[in-house]
């Protein structure tokens, strides 16, 4: 009996080390795609928020058209469905007579829920159902510690992973796949067709760039290889304005566009063929920060969308609208947070630098719900990542991993970072550039 196989395309949008994609191809005879534009995505949340706004939802259907393009070089055609996960998968898999499902594992509440309602409407006697734990560097089978022990300090899981850790190298799809044409009629939405209008963003945006997997490799390929910018990542990370300050690549490490693993093993022919440095080291060092937040979700779970976080610690916390509204329009007189929060709501990007300074603002002297801000960063940010964005949420609001508890002086932060006042002029009087 000939088996058929569906990649369900979650938030691992690529073609390039996908796990789910290699392990269908060298499994299965007939192999196709899914991706769903779930309409509850799209809705607005209850702080008055969509839950995604038109930059992300811009960048995702960039993402599609491109995952749809590359997946044809294998004969694989990619369904797309606008509607419920929960509603698209079984019938699909009733049509196509799919018999293996395959799946990016995912652990936060939402996520969960959509796979259980999907799993409720199957019959797993007769479709099996895959998932696998890809969006890691460090594999979570490869651990030197069990997820509930994973460290609260992240210095202490850094130092374990980079002593005790192997980094796996990336799947790859059988070359010797292959089938038939399978027909597919169905259309990847439009912006306008999900509930947006079109935009053009301004030009002196620091992210002027497309979503989708090419897009990805080509900046991987720009910033390494062809600028060789990685050469002085550890002195540019903190800069405000361009596109070369910082790799960018979080953007598309958000959807899955590319992998952490690709990246590190791109670095590391770098650093053979080009320099070893501490730029070098410092971009690995931020995957693991990435990797490290998801370890802390995977460990905590709900508690990481809880107002007292992981370390159950209470504040007096404010939801006063006025205050979030001021911060959300970058009216709240503190130029430094005001700019950040400008370019933000005009581009749908933010450096490293104005985050923390903008969500220590918010939490720490207007002492507001940091939840709210979390939710804010969640609809507008183009590379939103729930692990990072509510991990780094709670680190600054002082509910998290950060056991010093910091708290910003956005007017010195100003000084060290914008001393000439470039990026504040450059967002709050745009006219002058």
């Amino acid at each position: 009996m000939e088996t058929k196989g569906l990649v369900w395309f979650r938030n691992d949008l690529r073609t390039v080390d996908n796990k789910s994609l290699a392990d269908a191809t060298k499994s299965c005879d007939h192999v196709v795609g899914l991706y769903c534009f779930d309409p509850a995505i799209f809705d607005t949340n209850i702080h008055g928020f969509k839950k995604i706004d038109k930059y992300r939802t811009q960048f995702l259907i960039e993402t599609v058209h491109k995952l749809r393009e590359n997946l044809l070089a294998y004969n694989i055609p990619l369904f797309i469905y606008v509607g419920a996960p929960e509603n698209c998968i079984p019938t699909l898999i009733e049509k196509q007579k799919i018999t293996k499902v395959y799946s990016q594992k995912e652990w936060t509440t939402e996520e969960v829920s959509t796979e259980n309602k999907t799993l409720n409407k199957l019959d797993l006697n007769t479709v099996k159902w895959i998932t696998n734990y890809d969006q890691f560097l460090f594999d979570p089978t490869d651990l030197p510690f069990e997820i509930k022990k994973t460290p609260q300090v992240f210095t202490v899981f850094r130092k374990k992973l980079e002593k005790y850790a192997t980094i796996k190298e990336t799947s790859k799809i059988d070359p010797s796949f292959s089938q038939p044409t399978i027909e597919n009629n169905t259309e990847i939405p439009s912006l306008k067709q999900l509930g947006f209008k079109d935009f053009t963003p301004p030009a002196h945006t620091a992210f002027p760039f497309k979503g989708g997997e090419n897009s990805a490799l080509n900046r991987l390929n720009d910033y390494l290889w062809e600028t060789k910018k990685l050469s002085y990542y550890k002195k540019t990370r903190n800069g405000l304005i361009g596109i070369d300050y910082s790799s960018k690549f979080s953007a598309w490490l958000a959807n899955g566009s590319i992998s952490a693993k690709t990246i590190y093993w791109e670095i590391k022919k770098y650093e053979k063929q080009v320099i070893k440095n501490d730029s070098t080291y410092w971009l690995i060092f931020e995957l693991i920060w990435r990797d490290y937040f998801k370890y802390i979700s995977l460990k905590h779970n709900s508690d990481i969308f809880k107002i007292d976080g992981i370390l159950n610690k209470e504040y007096s916390w404010s939801t006063n609208k006025i205050l979030i509204d001021q911060w959300v329009n970058g009216t709240t007189g503190k130029s430094f947070v005001d700019a950040n929060m400008i370019e933000l709501k005009q581009t749908g990007w933010m450096s490293n630098r104005g985050r923390q300074n903008v969500a220590s603002y918010f939490s720490k002297e207007l002492k507001l719900d940091w939840r709210i801000g979390a939710a804010y960063f969640e609809s507008m940010l183009i590379d939103y990542d729930v692990h990072s964005n509510y991990g780094n949420w709670m680190y600054v609001a002082g509910v998290g991993n950060d056991p010093r508890d910091r708290k910003f002086n956005v007017d010195f932060q100003a000084e060290r970072y914008d001393p000439n006042g470039k990026h504040q002029r450059l967002w709050l009087q745009p006219s002058l550039f």
